[in-house]
């Protein structure tokens, strides 16, 4: 199989930024609280991830994609991201977490000052609740700070994501350029937080040369952020330019109506990927430098037959 050099792959993650790519946008108080609002009524539906349902880590995670934060996709998971805020200095954007369980962390919520939060409830599906209120008071556990929206730009904190184990923007670029073999000698990098001295100037500056990305509204790369799987299977299939072949897997968290559908049936009938081994493929997923390493391996044998 040829390989397409010339394609828009770092445009895919781009196209994605408001499905889970971690760059950092321009944002404030308001912005975030009126992002959050503008999905209530969603319906609820316990591990939906689309606007047809959506359980309460789902919606966290919609909310902070649109400001290109990534969050782990379980209200647990997303308990250990950030940094531990008190109660009494919470601020509009910090994740708010309750036990409903009775079992430790089962509920997610983002708070918007005043004592009030917003989260995907059982009930009512998204909706605006009193923190201290008489169901949800007595269920507080903590609050993390994920992002700092009360400077112009909304700042990931280091703790948010593990890039000895996930792979970056910056990192997926150095692996792009080594497998089309692009000169990386230049490292006058077009994009304003990708320093001449940066280890992956070369990389974006060659990628970009050829025009496959291009960088966010703001110009910037920001090769310190992370993808989800789904993403990636995008990416990979446009690169490649693989074709729907038999024997794709079905898995259970991918339905027929979402946007990666397509594009992890590709990859799985092309025996790209083989999901998870519990029959989801994990499309809220951050990519890790192993799966990475993985794709690229068995696409690399592909173009070669």
């Amino acid at each position: 199989m040829k390989k397409r050099l010339l394609l828009p792959i770092f445009a895919s993650f781009m196209l994605f930024t408001g499905i889970g790519a971690n760059t950092t946008e321009a944002a404030t108080f308001s912005d975030i609280k009126e992002t959050a609002s503008q999905y209530i009524g969603t319906p609820y539906k316990y591990g939906g991830t689309t606007l047809n349902g959506i359980d309460c880590s789902a919606y966290t995670s919609l909310v902070f994609s649109k400001f290109g934060i990534d969050l782990e996709r379980t209200s647990r998971a997303q308990y250990t991201q950030g940094t531990a805020v008190s109660k009494s200095n919470l601020q509009t954007g910090d994740l708010v977490f309750f036990n409903t369980s009775g079992s430790g962390i089962s509920h997610v919520g983002i708070f918007i000052g005043d004592g009030k939060f917003i989260s995907a409830t059982t009930s009512r599906g998204v909706a605006i609740d009193s923190i201290n209120g008489g169901y949800w008071g007595p269920k507080y556990v903590g609050a993390k700070r994920v992002a700092d929206f009360s400077n112009e730009v909304a700042e990931v904190k280091d703790a948010a994501i593990d890039f000895t184990y996930y792979i970056s923007r910056g990192d997926v670029a150095l692996k792009l350029a080594e497998a089309l073999k692009l000169d990386t000698t230049n490292t006058n990098s077009p994009f304003p937080d990708v320093k001449s001295t940066s280890e992956y100037a070369g990389a974006t500056t060659a990628l970009n040369k050829l025009g496959v990305f291009t960088g966010n509204v703001e110009g910037k790369f920001n090769p310190r952020s992370a993808l989800t799987r789904a993403q990636l299977a995008k990416v990979l299939v446009e690169a490649f330019n693989l074709k729907l072949a038999d024997g794709a897997e079905q898995f259970t968290d991918v339905s027929k109506g979402d946007w990666s559908y397509e594009y992890i049936q590709i990859l799985s009938s092309n025996k790209i990927t083989y999901g998870k081994g519990d029959g989801t493929f994990g499309v809220n997923e951050k990519v890790t430098i192993k799966q990475m390493d993985a794709f690229i391996d068995r696409l690399k044998l592909i173009s070669k037959n």
